[in-house]
């Protein structure tokens, strides 16, 4: 399957909710209810035959994603559901992992191979304030998903000048010491325009510069644990128990950002969202309720992918990143 710019789609990230058990800074305004009119959401056999078809034309890899997907109580099975399909060559789920330590071996049997963890701070104050939640819940979760021996758990962290920027290095020692590969990520105007400003925005590229300072970073080019936008480097430095991989994601200040994209997304209300960086939108859950075929919609926003986001063309979000999923 290709896009007006010859890109190959085969991941569909698949949002399941909207409602999150925290409030990170940069994801869900204040006040923000949009979960409230439940029937507008897609139900679990919903999901599955849409990822059914998807399969059918030509998706390989999915990712399943909230808001918090693993406050779903149907969670489990509709991740089995998922990777007993024909077709599914990766499935992945993106997480806080607040419910990570309960629901690890469950999820691990349900075919997930790969887990992605938000994890913008390791002081446990720093932590509440970015996001309402408990470090040490989501620790223990990390730890119970190691024991599980997923093929890849994965750190995402985002980056914000003056608010978690004295936790970069020690979330790299964390990292380092379980091998696990961590990802900085640029802030991006996703929630509100005001969530993003000159004050608050560090781009990795000043961030690998300070790395460089007190380390060593040295690119992988082959190295690729995820199927997402990462530029991955191998950092040494005397302070590490072991060298980190780590992960540069720069939406905003990477050249030629989007020119391997490869995913769609499917938000937990059924809309179809080429790029995250543009509003366009296709409805697939109407189309899906009026006895449509879910491949229409799905060819239909392949043929409207972009060929790059609007971050940088005073976006004006439609609806926060909970809504959009991650």
């Amino acid at each position: 399957m290709k896009d007006p710019f010859g890109r190959t789609i085969d991941y569909l990230r698949v949002s399941v909710t909207d409602r999150c058990n925290e409030k990170c800074l940069y994801c869900m305004p204040e006040g923000y209810k949009g979960w409230a009119q439940r029937e507008d959401h897609l139900t679990s056999d919903e999901i599955v035959n849409t990822v059914a078809v998807a399969t059918e034309i030509g998706f390989r890899k999915i990712r399943v994603t909230g808001g918090e997907p693993l406050i779903r109580k149907d969670i489990v099975e509709i991740l089995e559901r998922i990777w007993a399909l024909p077709g599914v060559q990766t499935l992945g789920i993106s997480t806080n992992a607040t419910r990570l330590s309960l629901l690890a071996p469950a999820l691990k049997q349900a075919g997930v191979r790969s887990v992605n963890v938000s994890l913008d701070a390791l002081s446990p104050e720093l932590y509440r304030h970015i996001t309402g939640g408990d470090l040490r819940v989501v620790l223990d979760g990390l730890e119970a998903a190691r024991r599980q021996n997923f093929e890849i758990i994965k750190l995402n962290c985002v980056l914000m000048r003056g608010i978690n920027e004295s936790e970069y290095l020690p979330l790299i020692r964390y990292a380092a010491g379980r091998q696990m590969p961590l990802r900085f990520i640029e802030l991006m105007p996703l929630s509100r325009t005001d969530v993003l400003n000159e004050f608050n925005f560090l781009s990795v590229q000043e961030l690998m510069r300070r790395l460089s300072q007190s380390g060593e970073l040295t690119p992988l080019v082959d190295y690729r644990p995820g199927n997402g936008p990462a530029r991955y480097y191998e950092f040494f430095s005397p302070e590490l128990p072991k060298p980190a991989r780590l992960g540069f994601i720069g939406a905003l200040t990477t050249p030629h950002f989007c020119e391997t994209c490869n995913k769609l997304r499917l938000t937990a209300d059924g809309k179809l969202r080429p790029c995250l960086g543009r509003i366009g939108e296709i409805d697939l859950l109407a189309s899906l309720r009026a006895g449509g075929d879910p491949a229409d919609a799905l060819h239909a926003a392949i043929a409207n992918k972009p060929e790059d986001h609007e971050f940088l063309q005073n976006y004006q979000p439609n609806r926060p990143m909970t809504a959009i999923g991650g």
